[in-house]
């Protein structure tokens, strides 16, 4: 919109914004927003909104200021910009060998953090941000090598591939977002760490299979305490990495943990990783609990959204893994086995399947990716499997499709 006045506006700190101003513009350095109108500012609550989004600056008409009991012309929450899709800098071939070192190196280096805690020594952060930031190198060269990584799973290592996985997708989902490089390389960092107090946790609670008595799970909620002394003990931690850790369990209606914030008082980040710890949780094999499917998991973080999870983040999440995420197993209507290698933005239901095996026949077949979306191919997903359903080495086959 044209504004010939534009002399008499004044931009103005995030900071000294007040309800009862009438805002024309936002800006946000380099994270993209579009404003669906201009308008005025209601209350305290819609200023919080546009601090979350990682608004800093705005620019306010100071002649059209009212009292709030005046206000007409509400200003519609903005909303940050999707960035387009783009195309691999590299194949996923050529991506995967170097992911699969990575996600290795990282597990050695969780493993090193949680020795040093233990121990009481100060963690090494810059020998942390390294590793994750050449994740963050890799993700944006090619995000379906990690993210393939990030499905193969160790029963007896959920402590370590936990916060690896939940670093892997917290930076897929915030490049989904379109957060600037800086801030995502932090949220990669405070997703790593997130749970880092879980190792001064007694091993009988941390690994009980049972469910907790109350004294139990609130010893297992002091994780969350825990895990921020020992980073606040650590130099050059930042505000971002800190609320990742101390917000992973908090929930929007209050239920959450340590400090029950409602709503508002959750950052945008929190929210973020509330949804991504929980889904990553789900689908993990754990010694006592198998693994949910990713649709079952999506179809949970929907129907607690209301209350639990912020809904259109959650929407958000799920657009950015797609239906089938990269490396699910699944089994087709012709009784091939094989691992989403590409996902179909277009058409989510037909994405690429790398497939190795068939259950009809009871043997591996030539290695073959089919693109479900042409019409050649009658294939169609039939639903999503285990390998331990058909006795399958799906390391080995993974390792075949992927990275050998």
């Amino acid at each position: 919109m044209s504004h010939p006045e534009e002399a008499c506006f004044n931009n103005i700190s995030i900071n000294a914004l007040k309800p009862g101003m009438y805002v024309v513009s936002v800006s946000t350095g380099s994270n993209k927003l579009s404003v669906k109108s201009e308008g005025y500012i209601q209350d305290d609550e819609a200023i919080n909104k546009l601090i979350k989004l990682g608004v800093n600056k705005v620019c306010v008409d100071p002649a059209r200021e009212k009292l709030r009991e005046n206000i007409d012309n509400i200003m519609l929450e903005p909303v940050r910009e999707q960035p387009k899709d783009e195309q691999p800098k590299v194949s996923l071939a050529q991506e995967m060998k170097q992911a699969n070192s990575l996600y290795s190196n990282a597990k050695l280096l969780q493993q090193k953090v949680l020795t040093s805690i233990t121990e009481g020594r100060v963690i090494d952060l810059a020998e942390v941000q390294e590793s994750t930031n050449a994740m963050v190198d890799s993700i944006f060269r090619n995000q379906d090598a990690l993210s393939c990584m990030s499905r193969l799973r160790i029963k007896d290592e959920y402590l370590v591939e936990h916060s690896l996985n939940v670093s892997i997708l917290m930076t897929i989902f915030a490049k989904h977002l379109g957060f600037d490089r800086p801030t995502i390389e932090e949220l990669a960092l405070g997703a790593f760490l997130h749970d880092i107090g879980k190792v001064l946790v007694p091993d009988e609670i941390l690994h009980k299979s049972g469910k907790y008595t109350q004294v139990e799970y609130e010893v297992m909620q002091d994780h969350v305490l825990l895990g921020l002394r020992v980073l606040e003990e650590t130099p050059e931690i930042s505000d971002i990495v800190l609320s990742i850790v101390k917000e992973h369990h908090e929930r929007l209606d209050g239920t959450g943990y340590p400090d029950e914030l409602e709503g508002g008082e959750i950052s945008e980040y929190g929210l973020m990783i509330a949804i991504i710890d929980s889904y990553d949780a789900m689908t993990a094999e754990r010694v006592y609990k198998p693994g949910m499917h990713p649709i079952a998991a999506f179809k949970n973080l929907i129907m607690d959204a209301p209350t639990c999870y912020d809904e259109a983040l959650v929407e958000q999440f799920i657009q950015c893994l797609g239906v089938y995420p990269i490396g699910t197993l699944v089994c087709l209507n012709s009784g091939k086995i094989g691992l989403i290698s590409k996902l179909n933005r277009s058409k989510p239901l037909t994405p690429c399947v790398r497939v190795f095996y068939n259950i009809r026949l009871k043997q591996a077949v030539a290695m073959e990716e089919i693109d479900l979306s042409h019409s050649k191919y009658k294939d169609q997903i039939d639903r999503c499997i285990k390998p331990e359903e058909f006795n399958l080495n799906l390391l080995a086959f993974f390792k075949a499709a992927f990275i050998d």
